[in-house]
């Protein structure tokens, strides 16, 4: 019998189920680039559309893993050395976590979990785990690539069509009894004409490209993995050989780029001194992507007219963090990858994961972050060790 410990965020404040406001979710069997969505064996322990990625949906795994003998402990309680996850630790067998509630598996915890054979993000991002003590230790680590990327990808459009249209002021002054038009469109512009850049143009990032491309915008792109020239020709998108070059001719710029000790911070005072007076910046990655009280000094400044994410550190943000109440942003919580419809697909593919792991059978190469001691499937494509 395995004991996995899975990490979720909290249950809705009004009580669990929620109220839903869809019936059905559309069935998504098969990704843009050709992979098949996950492929579980038997039934799902839920209905794809419920909200399963809370405590109380437990990714719908309980009846699968009690059903074979297994034992499952569900919590949101993460931190601290006295926390429900520092308890359980030490007799896991499996940890799963999201990137939206992260259990931050350092090399420390790592060291004192001794039977610890498998983690596994349920979506998309392995960065809250020292990959390197992972690999160091023999344990597998897996995340459910793709599951999650398109949702992520919608995100980013709609928080570029947000700061630009200047919607979120716009809306407040609507729901508070204004008519500011005035107001509303003194920040306003249209995104048609502008020079849109993405720096890293994977999976989340080139969907990002093709859903601007109709709303007529010069769309540009870093990537230290060119795309093919037939690709370019047909988004109409130019390539730029490093970050900063791109981000001195773009309006808006989005940020898709994997975290490393090499890029954390890579968006600082200097990289903002590049940028046109009056950009946007989205940044859907990973929040240590940019220096924090950089992104403030660039707003207060004038320098960006705006920044929106969902992406913070420590996750979940401080109530006095200071994202929270810089101008002109359009933060919310980490949700872009979490919407109802990416749930259904990240839970079957976590169970999809646990039964090839837990029947000594190969896990999905794309599912793959570490395996055997080494970087492995997709963990070799798109994270360092070091």
């Amino acid at each position: 019998m395995a004991k996995v410990v899975c990490v979720l965020y909290p249950d809705p404040v009004a009580g669990y189920p929620p109220d839903y406001a869809r019936d059905t979710i559309p069935t998504i069997s098969r990704y843009p680039n050709g992979q098949t969505a996950p492929t579980p064996d038997g039934p799902l322990g839920f209905k794809p559309g419920e909200l399963v990625g809370c405590v109380s949906g437990e990714l719908g795994l309980r009846p699968y893993l009690e059903r074979n003998g297994h034992e499952l402990l569900v919590t949101s309680d993460k931190d601290g050395e006295s926390s429900a996850f520092e308890r359980h630790l030490p007799d896991a067998d499996v940890v799963i976590s999201q990137p939206f509630w992260p259990v931050y598996l350092t090399a420390e915890r790592i060291a004192r979990a001794k039977k610890l054979a498998l983690v596994v993000t349920a979506g998309i991002g392995s960065d809250h785990v020292d990959l390197k003590a992972a690999a160091g230790h023999g344990i597998t680590v897996a995340e459910v690539t793709y599951s999650n990327s398109i949702s992520v990808a919608e995100h980013v459009v709609m928080m570029v069509l947000s700061l630009v249209r200047n919607y979120l002021p716009s809306h407040r002054y609507a729901v508070e009894g204004g008519w500011n038009i005035a107001d509303c469109v003194a920040r306003s512009y249209d995104v048609e004409g502008m020079h849109f850049g993405t720096v890293g143009a994977g999976r989340i990032g080139l969907a990002v490209l093709r859903r601007l491309a109709p709303f007529d915008l010069h769309l540009h792109y870093y990537d230290p993995h060119r795309l093919i020239p037939e690709l370019e020709t047909e988004l109409k998108v130019t390539y730029h050989d490093s970050p900063e070059s791109l981000v001195s001719v773009c309006d808006v710029v989005n940020l898709q780029m994997p975290l490393y000790p090499s890029t954390e911070h890579v968006f600082n005072d200097d990289m903002f001194a590049r940028m046109k007076r009056g950009s946007y910046l989205v940044n859907t990655a990973r929040a240590k992507l940019c220096d924090r009280d950089a992104v403030v000094r660039a707003l207060e400044s004038g320098r960006l007219a705006g920044y929106a994410g969902d992406v913070w550190f420590p996750q979940p943000a401080p109530a006095d963090h200071p994202w929270r109440r810089m101008p002109f942003n359009g933060m919310t919580p980490h949700i872009a990858g979490t919407t109802l419809s990416a749930q259904a697909r990240y839970a079957a593919g976590t169970l999809e994961i646990l039964q090839a792991f837990f029947a000594g059978q190969p896990i999905r190469p794309e599912y793959l972050i570490v395996e055997g001691g080494k970087l492995a499937g997709t963990g070799a494509r798109s994270y360092k060790l070091t």
